[in-house]
C-alpha cells in the first residue's frame, strides 16, 4: 500500500469519525476537526473555497467522504453503540480527544506561549457553564418543519465552527433532535435540503470570521479552542460506574481512543 493511499484511508476515517460525532449527543465535530489537525485547512478552505481550492481539496475530500459516510451510516453503528453501553462508548470518544490534547497545547503555544491564557481560562470556565445549561435543560417540544430544519442545519454549522459547541445537545433542548436523526437516517429531503440550507449558509458566514481571526490572532485564538476542547471532555467524561467492570471497560475504551488518537498523530502528514 502506497503511502499516498494511507494518507487517504487515515483521512477518511477522520470524517467519519467527525461525521459521526456530529450527530452524537454530546460529541462535537468541531472538537475532532482540531483533534485531528484539519480545523485550520478546513476553515481556510470554508472561508475561501475558490482560491483555496488546489491546497487543500486534497486533504479535505476523503474527510468530506468520510464524514458523509460517518453522519449517515456510522451514526447509527455508534448510537447502538451508546445504546448498548454508553460509559464505554463515551470513554472510547474521550480518549480519541484527550490523545490529541498533547499536540494542540504544543500548537498553541507555537508562535507566542505568554498570550492567550487569559482566554483559555475564560472559554473553558464559559464553556463548561453553557454546556452544562443546555445538557441539564429540560427538553422542549416544537413542530418539525422546513424552518425548523434549516435551523438545525445552521446549529449543526455552527458546531462545526465553534469546538466543543454541541448541536445534538441543542437540538435535544428544543426537540429536535429525534425527528431530525430520523429524518438523516431515512434519506428524507424534506429534511435533508433544508439542514444543507442552513449549514451552508452558517458556515459560510462564521467560517471567514474564524479563518480572519486565526490568521490575525493564532495565539490567542489557539487557546480559546484549547479551552473549549477540554471542556468538551469534562462534559462527556462518564463519572459513575455501576460495577468495577464497568469501571475497568471505561478504562480500556479511554486506553484504546487515546492510542488510537496518537497512532493518527503519528501517521497524520505534517
Amino acid at each position: 500500500m502506497t503511502s499516498s493511499l494511507k494518507k487517504y484511508i487515515l483521512l477518511f476515517f477522520q470524517g467519519a469519525l467527525i461525521g459521526t460525532g456530529a450527530i452524537l449527543p454530546g460529541i462535537s465535530g468541531g472538537v475532532l476537526c482540531v483533534s485531528f489537525g484539519i480545523y485550520e485547512p478546513m476553515m481556510s478552505f470554508l472561508s475561501h473555497p475558490f482560491s483555496t481550492f488546489r491546497t487543500h481539496f486534497r486533504v479535505l475530500l476523503p474527510v468530506i467522504i468520510g464524514g458523509g459516510a460517518g453522519f449517515v451510516i456510522l451514526a447509527k453503528i455508534v448510537e447502538s453503540f451508546l445504546q448498548a453501553s454508553a460509559i464505554a462508548a463515551l470513554s472510547l470518544f474521550c480518549g480519541l480527544i484527550c490523545g490529541t490534547v498533547p499536540d494542540l497545547m504544543k500548537k498553541s503555544v507555537r508562535s507566542d506561549s505568554s498570550k492567550g491564557w487569559t482566554g483559555f481560562i475564560l472559554a473553558l470556565m464559559v464553556s463548561f457553564v453553557l454546556f452544562n445549561v443546555l445538557d441539564s435543560g429540560i427538553e422542549g417540544h416544537v413542530t418539525p418543519d422546513f424552518g425548523w430544519y434549516i435551523f438545525c442545519g445552521a446549529v449543526w454549522g455552527l458546531s462545526m465552527v465553534v469546538p466543543g459547541l454541541s448541536s445534538s445537545s441543542i437540538l435535544l433542548f428544543i426537540g429536535l433532535y429525534q425527528p431530525m436523526a430520523e429524518g438523516i437516517g431515512n434519506m428524507d429531503l424534506s429534511v435533508l435540503v433544508p439542514m444543507v440550507i442552513g449549514f451552508t449558509a452558517t458556515v459560510a458566514v462564521t467560517a471567514r470570521i474564524i479563518n480572519y481571526l486565526l490568521k490575525e490572532y493564532y495565539a490567542v485564538l489557539s487557546k480559546v479552542i484549547l479551552g473549549f476542547v477540554i471542556s468538551s471532555v469534562l462534559m462527556i467524561v462518564p463519572v459513575s460506574y455501576g460495577s468495577i467492570s464497568q469501571l475497568l471497560l471505561a478504562i480500556g475504551c479511554f486506553s484504546a481512543g487515546f492510542a488510537a488518537a496518537v497512532l493518527m498523530d503519528l501517521k497524520r502528514p505534517r
